[in-house]
């Protein structure tokens, strides 16, 4: 595949297939995500959403039994050769899950510190700077400045999501995964959530999210490209069990699949389709 001619390859899977044991979740799957765009995978649950991000920045394999075929390219670069360190490899590739995830025996200050030391020393002055401007960026700063060397399970729920994206914003990463990230948010900060997505996008880099459905929330980014996710299911389910796509027309089936399965169909009929859906949710914003 060529890369697109407004901008630089960042990020592309190559007939990825993602597995557990045997048992295959995601496949197939090749995609472009191109620098200065925003990618939305929309599809319902357990179709693979999460799965397929967690093979962008190998997470995957630290699930028991999972493993993968295929490539994740990275600037060119596969991903998975055995010369790259996955934890350098994650500062470069951040990911936001959908439930908070701060590190538990760490304080608030050293969640967010934790990926800016993996990238070299740096003073201490530096350090308190940047970790202010995670925080700040994640709206997060004004709430927890006097108590920064508290543990990070104290905060809410809400706050400990925020802290999980002022951990994957401070050491500038060049791709940004977000899972479903707005559930524990409420309407203000889903705002300074997309607003950080798309300055991501805007500093030339790319940012990939799943969605369990379209939402005017991201709708209102800039060159968000949207995808429709098919979950196809084993045939001997009944009808009324299987997972039906939300794309039109459905993507096309692989063989026997015995369980969800990530497939892509994409993306400007489909967006035309719930643009008028997303534009009428305007009032989750508010």
């Amino acid at each position: 595949m060529a890369p697109p001619a407004d901008g630089r390859l960042q990020l592309e899977t190559a007939r990825l297939t993602a597995l557990y044991g045997r048992r295959a979740v995601v496949k197939d799957v090749s995609i472009l995500f191109p620098t200065h765009t925003v990618t939305a995978l929309i599809g319902p649950s357990g179709c693979g959403k999460t799965t397929f991000l967690r093979c962008l920045n190998r997470m995957h394999e630290l699930s028991e039994g999972g493993w993968i075929t295929g490539k994740v390219l990275l600037d060119g670069e596969d991903i998975y050769d055995r010369g790259i360190d996955p934890v350098e490899l994650r500062r470069r590739v951040g990911m936001v899950f959908q439930r908070p995830t701060p590190f538990p025996t760490m304080s608030i200050y050293d969640n967010v510190a934790a990926g800016l030391r993996v990238n070299g020393r740096r003073s201490r002055s530096q350090l308190d700077a940047e970790v202010e401007a995670a925080l700040r960026r994640a709206a997060l700063w004004d709430e927890v400045k006097d108590r920064l060397r508290h543990s990070a399970l104290a905060l809410s729920g809400g706050q400990q999501q925020r802290l999980c994206v002022a951990r994957a914003l401070a050491p500038e990463p060049q791709v940004l995964l977000l899972d479903e990230p707005t559930a524990s948010l409420d309407p203000a900060h889903r705002r300074r959530l997309w607003e950080r997505v798309d300055a991501v996008r805007a500093r030339g880099g790319a940012a990939v999210f799943a969605l369990g459905e379209p939402s005017a929330s991201w709708s209102r980014l800039r060159r968000s490209v949207p995808f429709a996710i098919s979950a196809k299911t084993a045939p001997s389910r009944s009808p009324a069990t299987r997972a039906r796509s939300i794309a039109q027309p459905e993507a096309p089936s692989t063989s026997e699949a015995t369980s969800p399965s990530l497939m892509l169909a994409s993306s400007s009929s489909f967006w035309r389709r719930f643009a008028s859906r997303a534009r009428s949710q305007i009032s989750d914003l508010r």
